[in-house]
């Protein structure tokens, strides 16, 4: 039996975090890790020195670079229904470097028995029990309310930038691994937010799909007039929803599943935040861009795709699409 207690435990993609935790072990979202490395782009680029193929996501090389030269990430929960299709070659070359991998999954149709196994194979593999993960679950869920007073000081008040609002509610997959100090951070943030006067005269504008590999696409709207004011998968990571308990808290989290569930989402949260156009996000050589005739098809409110590929500032094209899109939306 592994005695978890301090130990990294890295993550492919949300999964519930509740079970880590309870272990005594320090989840960790490598995307987080790697995006926020300073060297993050070379870190794709270290990959493909390593072998990668040119046409793989480059979260998937990001995320193998990042675990290899951390050397304290010696486990990795790798999701293998539910999130990229390169996952599961990815675990593979983990396995010949020496990382320990864990699969998860999340059922295609939401089967609540299916992913209880899930769950109860994760506890098992950690060695927890259902009274403590549904203690953490408590105490996770605490933090994540005010991380929702934050988004609604966002998008119902107008007091918090756009780029704020996503960055914590993305860190709500690991909690910066230090929840402690992200719950103090959080309500210092929420406190100097209360304190300020409310801007007006934005574009309202909502951001689709995977969070951006290209850090400054919120500032740079706002420079043009225009603020994120809804985060679709961002969102989801912070739970935002009532659930009767753990299995079902992870069986409304849309992202992981069929594209239906989160055009349901986008277009409630659309209404209610009364947006006037959307950015969807779609990562090069990911099998998501082709969910994009989809949402185009069902949501009947302005779209801008727009794709990245390496971590980067938003290159001249995007800006100039950019800029064109939100010029129409404010003619």
């Amino acid at each position: 039996m592994v005695d978890w207690s301090g130990i990294k435990v890295g993550f492919t993609t949300s999964i519930p975090v509740e079970v880590v935790f309870a272990a005594g072990a320090m989840p960790v979202d490598i995307n987080n890790i790697f995006i926020t490395h300073p060297r993050c782009r070379e870190l794709v680029l270290e990959a493909e020195f390593a072998g990668f193929p040119r046409n793989v996501c480059s979260w998937i090389k990001g995320i193998y670079s990042t675990v290899m030269e951390a050397k304290d990430i010696q486990y990795v929960i790798a999701v293998t229904q539910g999130d990229c299709s390169f996952t599961h070659a990815l675990m593979e070359i983990f396995e010949c470097r020496g990382i320990k991998t864990i699969p998860f999954a999340y059922p295609y149709g939401r089967d609540y028995d299916m992913l209880k196994l899930q769950v109860e194979k994760l506890m098992e593999y950690f060695g927890t029990e259902w009274e403590t993960v549904w203690d953490w679950k408590e105490k996770l869920d605490a933090v994540r309310r005010r991380v929702h007073y934050l988004d609604e000081l966002t998008w119902r008040q107008n007091r918090v930038r756009g780029f704020i609002n996503h960055l914590y509610q993305v860190s709500c997959s690991d909690f910066n691994l230090d929840l402690p100090g992200f719950a103090q951070d959080l309500e210092q943030v929420i406190s100097k937010a209360e304190g300020s006067p409310p801007e007006h005269g934005f574009l309202r504008l909502g951001y689709i799909g995977v969070p951006p590999i290209c850090p400054d696409l919120y500032d740079y709207l706002e420079t043009i007039g225009a603020r994120v004011v809804f985060n679709e998968v961002q969102r989801q990571f912070s739970m935002p929803f009532v659930a009767a308990d753990l299995v079902e808290q992870y069986r409304q989290y849309t992202y992981p599943y069929d594209v239906f569930a989160r055009i349901k989402d986008i277009q409630e949260q659309a209404r209610l935040r009364r947006l006037d156009g959307i950015i969807h996000y779609a990562q090069t050589f990911c099998f998501r861009q082709m969910q994009d005739l989809i949402l185009r098809e069902r949501i009947d409110i302005p779209i801008l795709t727009l794709e990245g590929d390496k971590p980067d500032r938003l290159d001249a094209r995007s800006r100039m699409r950019v800029d064109s899109f939100v010029q129409m939306l404010k003619k």
